[in-house]
């Protein structure tokens, strides 16, 4: 059987940002792995400012693609201004779907102040937000996955991601806080991103087992969970055996189908016949 697949979490960067970074080369890596859709991920302030372009970020995603229906735009946030509330805004006048969100790395509290600006106005507006989990070098007590379940309970109506759904260190917790929500109908979703085992079978910060990634779909059904491919950490020959496991997982099909592109779509709003 074929599968469509709509891929989210697709970092992507300006020449002179990032080295084999670029649309064009996530466009390639899309054709090699029989990829429809993919969310492009602006990068965060202080990267676009290694190009030299002038303007900012999120004006640059959005006129590089603009008239590309194979790209799916999100934006980011600039936590060291003031303008939080505008700069959502923006970005939904843009017609982006969704903001990429990064607490450890942009070392802001996941319920800090201004984050909490970013969730009311993301979920009046209908924003989808892909966080990242896992360990990322910044203190832990800024953004502990467990704190997602505070977010989950006081904006009831946002959706969003949990990305690596917390890596090798957390992922019992990532999954608490989903089961914990899924209840209720808070719409906590898995970012099945990077989830590729160890070469050498001893894991690393982004191992998952494959019966870790069946219990996630046991607990918490077939509709939770969001292939991504953390583009361009990660390029075809990581994310082609990624896509063959999760086809050769021993889960439902509708799971497949869901994971691989029909979860996303639905999480957006988006068409998906």
């Amino acid at each position: 059987m074929s599968y469509r697949i709509w891929a989210n979490h697709a970092h992507v960067f300006p020449e002179g940002a990032k080295d084999e970074a670029q649309i064009s080369v996530l466009k390639q890596v899309m054709s090699e792995c029989g990829i429809e859709k993919a969310v492009c991920f602006t990068c965060f302030e202080n990267q676009y400012a290694r190009s030299g372009l002038p303007g900012d970020e999120n004006s640059w995603l959005y006129e590089q693609i603009k008239n590309d229906s194979s790209l799916i735009g999100f934006g980011t946030i600039n936590f060291d201004r003031d303008d939080i509330k505008e700069q959502v805004q923006r970005i939904t006048a843009y017609g982006f779907k969704g903001i990429k969100l990064h607490p450890a790395y942009q070392e802001v509290h996941i319920l800090g102040e201004k984050p909490r600006i970013v969730y009311e106005q993301a979920q009046k507006d209908g924003l989808f937000l892909s966080f990242h989990t896992g360990l990322h070098w910044h203190r832990l007590s800024d953004y502990h996955p467990l704190l997602f379940d505070e977010l989950a309970w006081d904006y009831p109506e946002l959706k969003f991601s949990m990305e690596h759904i917390g890596g090798y260190h957390f992922f019992k917790d990532a999954l608490a806080v989903m089961c914990n929500n899924a209840r209720r109908g808070t719409p906590v979703y898995a970012g099945w991103t990077s989830i590729a085992y160890s070469e050498t079978g001893i894991p690393d910060a982004w191992s998952l087992s494959d019966e870790e990634l069946i219990t996630v779909v046991a607990q918490t059904g077939n509709k939770s969970s969001i292939f991504g491919l953390d583009f361009p950490y990660k390029k075809t020959e990581q994310l082609r055996p990624a896509i063959d496991r999760i086809i050769n997982l021993d889960i439902p099909e509708e799971a497949k189908i869901g994971i691989l592109g029909k979860n996303l779509a639905d999480a957006l709003g988006m068409d998906w016949e």
